[in-house]
C-alpha cells in the first residue's frame, strides 16, 4: 500500500508587513497550495494585500495579540481543517519558500520530528550579539529538551499535527516558540531535526518586532524556571553533553545526520 502524503499548509504570521507579505505568500504558495495567514491587528492593511490570492485563508485579530497567540490561531485553524502539518514563515520576508521542500523532505524522512530552519549557512550576516543570545538560548533549551537543538530561534519550522494540538499549553509572544519545543518534547517524545538554511540580515527587511533585551529575557526566565522547576533534568544536562544534535540536509548529495558545525 502507498503511504498517503500528509497535507500541509503554510502558516505565516504577520503584523504590519504591508511591503513584503504579498511577495512572501505568492511564493509560499508556488511551494504549498495553502496558506494560512494570521494578521495579528496590523494597521497597515497587511491581510488585504493578499486577499485575492486563491488558496489564501486569512484569519484576522482587532488588536495585536502577540506571535504565540497568532501561532496558535493558526495551529487552531490547520487542526480544524484536518491538515496533517504545518511550515511556518514569518512575514517580513527573511526566510525563503525554497526551503520548504528541504523541510518537508526532512519530515519525510523523520516522522514525527519538529524540523526547524537552521541559520547556519552564512551565519557570519547574523549581527554578533544575537549569535550569541541564540546560542545560549540553543544551550538551556537544548537542556530543557533533553536534546541538542539547533537554532531554536528560528521561525522558519514544520510542526506536525502532534505538536499542533499542545499549543493551548505552551507561552505567550516569543516565549511561545520556546515553549513549544520543550512541550513536545517533554509530552510527545518529540524530537527536532534541522536543516541548514541561509541567515538573511538585510536593509530591507522592516525592523524586528523582536525586542531584544525583554523578549530575550522572557525566554531566559522561562528557560530557566522549566529546568528548575523540573529538578534540574541532571540526565538531560548529561544526554545533551553527549548526543550530538541532529542536522539533515536532504538534496543531492545526501547529507547524514552531523553534528553541527563548530
Amino acid at each position: 500500500m502507498t503511504p498517503s502524503v500528509p497535507r500541509v499548509a503554510v502558516l505565516v504570521p504577520a503584523l504590519n508587513e504591508r511591503a513584503a507579505i504579498r511577495g512572501v505568500v505568492e511564493s509560499a504558495l508556488t511551494e504549498l497550495p495553502d496558506l494560512i495567514l494570521v494578521d495579528d491587528g496590523s494597521s497597515d492593511g497587511t491581510a488585504d494585500q493578499v486577499a485575492d490570492l486563491p488558496g489564501v485563508t486569512v484569519i484576522r485579530h482587532d488588536t495585536p495579540r502577540g506571535k504565540g497567540e497568532a501561532l496558535r490561531a493558526g495551529f487552531r485553524h490547520a487542526l480544524a481543517q484536518g491538515f496533517d502539518a504545518v511550515v511556518t514563515m514569518d512575514g517580513d520576508g527573511q526566510h525563503v519558500a525554497t526551503d520548504i521542500p528541504r523541510l518537508l523532505a526532512a519530515a519525510a524522512l523523520y516522522p514525527g520530528h519538529i524540523v526547524i530552519g537552521a541559520r547556519l549557512i552564512n551565519r557570519e550576516q547574523q549581527p554578533a550579539y544575537r549569535r550569541r543570545a541564540n546560542n545560549f538560548a540553543d544551550w538551556g533549551i537544548s537542556w530543557a529538551c533533553g536534546q541538542r537543538v539547533v537554532d531554536t530561534q528560528s521561525g522558519q519550522r514544520y510542526y506536525p499535527r502532534a505538536v499542533m494540538e499542545l499549543a493551548d499549553s505552551a507561552g505567550e509572544g516569543f516565549v511561545f516558540e520556546t515553549d513549544i519545543l520543550i512541550e513536545a518534547s517533554r509530552r510527545r517524545k518529540a524530537r527536532m531535526v534541522s536543516v541548514p538554511i541561509a541567515s538573511r540580515y538585510h536593509s530591507e527587511f522592516r525592523r524586528s518586532h523582536f525586542r531584544s533585551l525583554p523578549d530575550f529575557t522572557r525566554i531566559a526566565s522561562r528557560v530557566v524556571w522549566r529546568i528548575v522547576r523540573a529538578g534540574f533534568m541532571i540526565g538531560n544536562f548529561r544526554r545533551v553533553r553527549r548526543e550530538p544534535a541532529l542536522i539533515v540536509d536532504p538534496q543531492p548529495p545526501f547529507l547524514q545526520p552531523q553534528a553541527p558545525p563548530t
